[in-house]
């Protein structure tokens, strides 16, 4: 499976986040910036549609650098904010300013994990988002990932594995890259069939998203709010990926539980060393 990993995290005290105005007022006092200016997303920005750039200068040329007079006030900004903190690694980072502490830049369309999700929503939404779009830290990227994985993540039966061993931001859901993605069964020798019956129902999770353009995904995720197309192409779905488990189908979230830990341990089985036959002491004789 994709290899899970987290978004780009800047530690620049805000110095290279803009909101759309601040944006424009930038770019109206230096437009030789705009080519470095990239959408950027966390999990709110993801969810709620809320607009927001990011100031990309890691692939800036230092002559064309020196030429913007703001940009390098910013970039001076995240060198002092560096300077300033007690963390002796922070501290390291201060020798590249215009580089992120954490960056994760795929080339290609890349799923979207958000860290936090409302315990209110059936599903947590997953989405496919592309360059030059940069994530930030409080998502889950998924480079890589083809439709398959998007159903497979999307559905009732990982969502039912998410709620029992995620953790907890109060009563919110927090994803969890080791606890909930990289120890998730996934289901084992899945025909060519099953595969091509779960990628046709993930996109019919985004068709019916696509039928509404001007609402958010968390317009389209609340529980009462949330379309009926939307709540069909799910089952749909879900009834794709059951059958890449089992053929009866499950009936309840018990279910799918019990299975799936059946599944873990006989996955985690040839993982576990055998334990050592106990020695018993011998009686002494006299």
């Amino acid at each position: 499976m994709p290899t899970i990993g987290i978004g780009n995290k800047p530690i620049d005290n805000g110095s290279y986040l803009f909101t759309p105005d601040e944006k424009q007022a930038f770019l109206a006092r230096e437009p030789a910036a705009e080519p470095y200016f990239r959408p950027w997303i966390g999990s709110k920005e993801f969810l709620q549609g809320i607009e927001r750039w990011c100031l990309w200068l890691g692939d800036c040329p230092p002559h064309e650098l020196r030429t913007m007079p703001l940009c390098m006030q910013r970039v001076a900004e995240v060198r002092a904010f560096r300077l300033a903190s007690k963390s002796t690694p922070t501290q390291r980072l201060a020798d590249t300013p215009q580089r992120f502490h954490v960056e994760n830049m795929p080339d290609d369309p890349f799923l979207v994990v958000p860290k936090v999700s409302s315990e209110r929503r059936a599903y947590i939404p997953i989405g496919f988002v592309s360059p030059p779009v940069l994530a930030s830290d409080l998502v889950f990227l998924v480079p890589h990932a083809t439709p398959y994985h998007f159903g497979m993540l999307s559905s009732a039966m990982h969502m039912a594995w998410m709620r029992q061993v995620c953790g907890r931001l109060e009563s919110r859901y927090r994803y969890s890259a080791n606890l909930v993605y990289n120890n998730y069964p996934w289901p084992q020798e899945v025909s060519d069939k099953q595969r091509e019956r779960v990628e046709k129902a993930a996109q019919g999770v985004l068709d019916a998203r696509a039928q509404f353009p001007d609402a958010t995904l968390a317009d389209l995720y609340d529980p009462i709010a949330m379309p009926a197309v939307l709540r069909k192409a799910h089952a749909t779905l879900d009834r794709a990926v059951d059958a890449c488990y089992r053929r009866q189908p499950f009936t309840s979230e018990r279910q799918r539980l019990e299975y799936l830990f059946a599944l873990y341990e006989t996955l985690l089985a040839p993982l576990t060393p055998a334990k050592k036959p106990r020695r018993t002491r011998r009686a002494r004789t006299t």
